[in-house]
């Protein structure tokens, strides 16, 4: 091997091992490639109890659904979330404009311990996206026991594979083994243990990859093609019961 190919080799090495030094600490990552966009510390008043009483441009969809029950809080500069699915016929969901194709959010969350089964998802929405249910594109849920992340918009939120899912979920039978098959590669499931402590959370999305830390840690990262969606327009909050929120930035790469 010639030095030009002695050099060329250590150069990639050095390149790919910066890369995975970066991946493995998205939030360096989003802070040192990305323009901050966002940010909150919920250091205010809750202003009522309506689509905009959260302020600062945060929408929730399901508190005019259920007005005499409160389902955020602002309390010490945290967004505390308390969902009522049954009062609003909706689980809770909050959103806020995003706007990206690569970057991502960084946020502090914690389970109170207030309910059982306390669980969370954040992740993005694009309404004016066709032919997939509400403009889903893609979730990290948080489950006691695992976390998840799922691409929605090329998955079971797609208007035609949805319809095709129905049949067999409203008859209680299973998928056919093909069609599981394909909606498994859609998602990607990793153990987790829940706890009621303050965590840090990133989540990244760089092409067609979905990259989830925690506490600066890489917990889960998978590829699917709507990952790639070119506009992450909103990001979403909901929860099945309560979860708080605190410290949210949004970061935009391109």
């Amino acid at each position: 091997m010639n030095l030009k190919s002695i050099l060329r080799s250590v150069l990639f090495i050095h390149l790919f091992t910066l890369t995975a030094a970066l991946q493995a600490d998205d939030a360096a990552w989003l802070q040192q490639k990305g323009t901050l966009i966002f940010q909150d510390k919920f250091d205010r008043q809750l202003d009522g109890n309506g689509l905009k009483a959260i302020g600062n441009g945060w929408e929730s969809a399901t508190a005019e659904r259920a007005p005499d029950v409160r389902q955020a809080d602002l309390d010490g500069g945290v967004l505390k979330i308390a969902s009522d699915g049954k009062a609003a016929g909706h689980g809770v969901h909050i959103h806020h404009d995003a706007g990206f194709a690569d970057g991502g959010t960084t946020l502090r969350f914690r389970f109170p311990g207030l309910n059982k089964g306390e669980t969370f998802t954040v992740g993005h929405v694009d309404r004016e996206m066709k032919g997939v249910h509400a403009g889903h594109l893609c979730y990290a849920n948080f489950y006691p026991t695992s976390i998840l992340l799922r691409d929605h918009k090329t998955g079971i939120s797609e208007e035609q594979l949805r319809a095709r899912r129905a049949v067999f979920l409203d008859k209680k039978e299973k998928l056919p083994a093909e069609f599981d098959a394909l909606l498994q590669t859609k998602e990607k499931t990793v153990p987790w243990k829940a706890d009621n402590e303050w965590h840090d959370l990133t989540l990244a999305f760089e092409g067609d990859e979905m990259r989830l830390s925690i506490d600066g840690k890489l917990v889960a990262s998978h590829r699917s093609e709507g990952f790639a969606h070119p506009t992450k327009r909103w990001l979403s909050f909901s929860a099945a019961n309560t979860v708080w929120v605190a410290d949210v930035k949004i970061w935009k790469i391109k």
